[in-house]
Formats: structure tokens, C-alpha cells, sequence
């Protein structure tokens, strides 16, 4: 049996509490503060466990059973999304390869006009002017087919 002091692994105790446990426990939670400084020395707060709860109890608390009218809500929504992607690919079917293949480098891969213009070889406002022919051209689609509403 080995003593330990718990203000030691516990910062939060203001004075020293020794206390006999196995040395097993002992070994864990040594173990345990040496992988947490060498993993982080700057860090200017501790983390406190508890022996009582098992790891990352405190994670668990956050995710509720959701009634069975909050699944078929999600369930619908789900459904929705899908709906949607394959709207999407098939406006994204009626544009051409380079409006297409820019269209998704600038909201895909989030990249700025000049980078896309730079893969390319065109300029930057070449790339823009194209990326927002894509849109314009998706938007009128997607009023044609009802799946959007007209702008006033």
C-alpha cells in the first residue's frame, strides 16, 4: 500500500490530504499526471477527476433520449437533406465541366478566386465571374423546377 497526498492529482484541495491506497491506484495516477504535463507543461488549469465516476462520465450528460416525436422530426429532415443533394446534382448536372469543377473548388475545397484562377490558369476575376455564372445559373434552375421560390 503506498501514501499518497491527494492535493497532488487534485488541485482544488487547499490543504494536504494523504491518503493509503493500492499501489496499483497509486502507479495509475502518477502515470496519469506525467503524460498530462508532458503532453502540455504551459497549461494553467487542471482537469479534475473523480475516482467515483468511470472517465468522461461529464460527456454522457449531454446527450438526451429523444421522443419519438423528436425522431421523426429528424428522420424528416434527414429525408429533406437528402432530397435537396439530389437536387443539387442534378442542377449541378446542367452546368459545364469548368463551371462545375470551379463551383466546387470555391464552396468545396473553400478556396479563394485567385487560388482557382491560379490552378487554372486564368485570372482571379476570370474565376469569380465563373463561379457566379454557376450560381445564377443553379438558382434559375432551381426556380424552374419549383424547387425554390422566385425572388421578388
Amino acid at each position: 500500500m503506498a501514501i499518497i497526498n491527494l492535493r497532488r492529482y487534485y488541485p482544488h484541495y487547499p490543504k494536504d490530504k494523504f491518503l493509503e491506497v493500492p499501489d496499483e491506484v497509486a502507479e495509475a495516477l502518477e502515470e496519469g499526471r506525467r503524460i498530462e504535463h508532458r503532453q502540455d507543461n504551459r497549461r494553467s488549469y487542471y482537469h479534475v477527476y473523480s475516482m467515483d465516476c468511470t472517465p468522461a462520465i461529464e460527456n454522457h450528460t449531454m446527450f438526451l433520449v429523444l421522443s419519438p416525436e423528436e425522431l421523426l422530426i429528424r428522420d424528416e429532415d434527414e429525408a429533406a437533406a437528402e432530397l435537396v443533394m439530389e437536387n443539387l446534382a442534378a442542377a449541378i448536372a446542367q452546368l459545364s465541366p469548368i463551371q462545375a469543377r470551379r463551383l466546387h473548388a470555391r464552396y468545396a475545397l473553400k478556396k479563394k478566386y485567385r487560388e482557382i484562377g491560379a490552378d487554372e490558369g486564368v485570372t482571379g476575376s476570370c474565376a469569380a465571374k465563373s463561379v457566379t455564372n454557376a450560381v445564377t445559373k443553379l438558382q434559375k434552375f432551381f426556380i424552374k423546377n419549383g424547387w425554390m421560390p422566385k425572388e421578388a
